[in-house]
């Protein structure tokens, strides 16, 4: 059954096409843009585009100014070493649910529904190496949890 999961997965990498929506996209013109696989405790994948934050300064802009993503869209910051990793919401005006990525690719915890332009502090708790974005609402309708994990990034 696992196997059938992966070969979904990998199908569905095939298949994914990465959309610029983010809107104004011109924000994110410097992000590299790729798909992400999540493969949820139910073995069901789920391909979103993203958008990667490696850069310091890409990851101290993050999704501020943007006003909308599409459905299947977000950000995945990524850091070089395991830490306690802080997030907020200043200058978001889309609400967001934040996925904390442990290093092994598997999500730690999951802040739903964060409020816009909040600057109230959204912490890991534990080491993390990624943090992805996705519109707020997203996980809950698509069964995406603690221990589903993050498997491919093209």
């Amino acid at each position: 059954m696992r196997r059938w999961g992966l070969l979904c997965c990998a199908l569905l990498v095939s298949l994914a096409t990465v959309a610029q929506a983010a809107k104004p996209k011109y924000y994110l013109a410097d992000f590299t843009i790729t798909t992400a696989i999540i493969e949820t405790s139910a073995l069901s994948c789920l391909a979103i585009s993203i958008y990667l934050a490696d850069s310091r300064q890409q990851q101290a802009q993050g999704l501020m100014h943007i006003e909308q993503l599409d459905k299947n869209e977000g950000m995945l910051f990524r850091y070089s070493e395991p830490a306690i990793i802080t997030m907020w919401m200043k200058n978001t005006y889309i609400p967001l649910d934040m996925a904390f990525i442990r290093q092994d690719g598997r999500v730690a915890a999951i802040a739903r529904h964060t409020t816009p332009m909040s600057t109230a502090r959204i912490t890991s708790r534990e080491q993390v190496t990624m943090v992805l974005e996705l519109n707020a609402g997203f996980t809950e309708e698509q069964s995406f949890e603690v221990d589903d994990r993050l498997l491919t990034i093209n």
